[in-house]
């Protein structure tokens, strides 16, 4: 009697650690690299799709933001670049590209998002002004920038 007990006692204490081991990896502490396991575990930057609707629309999000709360016209134009963060929630740290007085401009918005609260919160939107301003100027920058990498 006394087996029959500890089996279904390891069983038990074995399916809760199946459990764990499920909602660990369902919240993004599981992946198929040791070395993004380690960087979300510790907090890090890592990169994510600036294409996608939902990077574009915190994307947009910010821009309007920051229209409301420094009372400006900036008009969204895209995403160029967007890392996210773990943190209690996310923090996107995005470049975004909008129009200012008919100038493209660039600049650097940090986003606090959780989802599960239903709370998206600009943190910080600057410009960056060492870099072109233009779609045009950043691809040629690029172009530049491989062909130093590269010693043409």
């Amino acid at each position: 009697m006394k087996s029959k007990s500890i089996d279904l006692r390891k069983t038990i204490h074995f399916s809760l650690l199946l459990a764990v081991v499920a909602v660990v990896c369902q919240i993004g502490f599981c992946s198929e690299s040791p070395e993004q396991t380690i960087t979300m575990k510790l907090g890090g930057l890592r990169n994510t799709a600036q294409n996608s609707l939902e990077i574009e629309d915190i994307g947009r999000f910010a821009v309007q933001e920051h229209n409301k709360n420094q009372n400006t016209l900036l008009e969204f134009g895209r995403v160029v670049n967007a890392k996210e963060q773990v943190v209690a929630g996310k923090m996107y740290h995005l470049t975004v590209e909008a129009v200012d007085g008919g100038q493209n401009k660039i600049y650097e918005a940090k986003v606090w998002v959780k989802p599960w609260m239903n709370f998206k919160q600009l943190q910080e939107f600057k410009e960056v002004r060492d870099n072109p301003t233009t779609s045009s100027a950043l691809g040629i920058e690029r172009v530049l920038k491989r062909m130093v990498a590269f010693k043409y």
